[in-house]
């Protein structure tokens, strides 16, 4: 590849492959980059010198996919990812895919932190900042036309609560795009709402959340109870609004009434909850569940026009379907 072997690390050391889109130009990320040769891994980018293009032009004139860095040092690398994640959804000189891979790769591996610390009391501020910022950095770039379309081919169809809330994330500011007259500030906090809407459900057993076959009344009581306990999470952290707050309370309310945990229905909804309320059903009906397989998005849609008659915003429901096929997935 035209660089000098600078050291070859023993085939002890432990390693995680990324993609070299991964690695922004002219970026410092205090890790080291790796290519694997035969069994051993060989230097290619120390952390004292920036990754820069011609490293990357490099790297994609020879075909190279996959580079490594060492695996004590992956909470550097992830931290560098979430700094750098703005500036490079902003670059209109990157690719649009591969801008829509950076950002489904690095935004289910922040919310899968948070759930996977399965967190007893509250959303501690330090995984909250991750999230915000992840939020801010990626809003408009999911209102952009084409990158619904482009996001959806890394969509995952096997059900995960923090896949599932990257989703509806997606999902919710494609719509809201449809709207003139949200303030960027209320589209962060209805994203806020949108990645957080199942944050309660790191409270509950995961026995329960991934039964198979029906849920007794006592365990489908214990599921009712995420969206409160999603509320209490994170009431109190800092950028955590109103709007924010009724997303992650309300989006299992329905607009004739059947939904919980208040019974609210009709304008008493606010519109973000009932956006957020369309996505959410749409991605868990397209998804692998442990008690129901995945439909395509074309009969998850008929079911909830015609099983679920009176439970969405009408106008959503026509603007979801109308970014569905916008983005050719419908």
């Amino acid at each position: 590849f035209g660089m000098s072997k600078k050291a070859a690390q023993t085939r002890m050391a432990g390693y995680f492959a990324v993609s070299p889109l991964m690695i922004f130009p002219e970026t410092m990320g205090r890790f080291s980059v790796y290519l694997k040769q035969g069994a051993s891994y060989v230097l290619y980018c120390g952390p004292d010198e920036p990754f820069s293009e011609e490293h990357r032009r490099n790297l994609h004139d020879n075909g190279v996919e996959e580079v490594f860095v060492l695996s004590e040092h992956k909470e550097r690398y992830h931290a560098y990812v979430e700094e750098n994640l703005g500036a490079i959804l902003a670059d209109e000189g990157i690719a649009l895919k591969e801008r829509a891979k950076v950002f489904y790769t690095a935004s289910v591996s922040i919310v899968d932190e948070v759930f996977a610390k399965r967190l007893p009391q509250s959303l501690d501020v330090k995984h909250f900042n991750r999230v915000a910022a992840l939020v801010r950095s990626s809003a408009r770039f999911l209102s952009m036309e084409q990158s619904l379309k482009t996001v959806a081919s890394f969509v995952s169809h096997d059900y995960k609560t923090y896949s599932h809330c990257v989703q509806v994330f997606v999902y919710t500011m494609a719509v809201l795009s449809t709207y003139e007259h949200f303030t960027k500030e209320s589209i962060f906090q209805c994203g806020l709402g949108a990645i957080l809407h199942d944050l309660g459900k790191a409270r509950i057993p995961k026995s329960v959340l991934n039964k198979r076959g029906s849920l007794t009344q006592e365990e489908r009581d214990l599921v009712n109870t995420h969206p409160v306990q999603g509320v209490a999470m994170c009431t109190g952290l800092p950028e955590m609004g109103h709007e924010a707050i009724n997303c992650v309370l309300f989006h299992h309310e329905r607009m004739d009434g059947s939904g919980y945990p208040s019974g609210l229905k009709d304008e008493a909804l606010p519109l973000p909850v009932r956006v957020i309320g369309v996505a959410d059903v749409y991605d868990a009906i397209i998804s692998n569940r442990s008690y129901a397989k995945a439909v395509s998005p074309f009969h998850a849609l008929k079911v909830m026009r015609d099983e679920m008659k009176g439970a969405f915003d009408k106008e959503v429901f026509k603007r979801f379907i109308g970014v569905l096929s916008g983005a050719n997935i419908v």
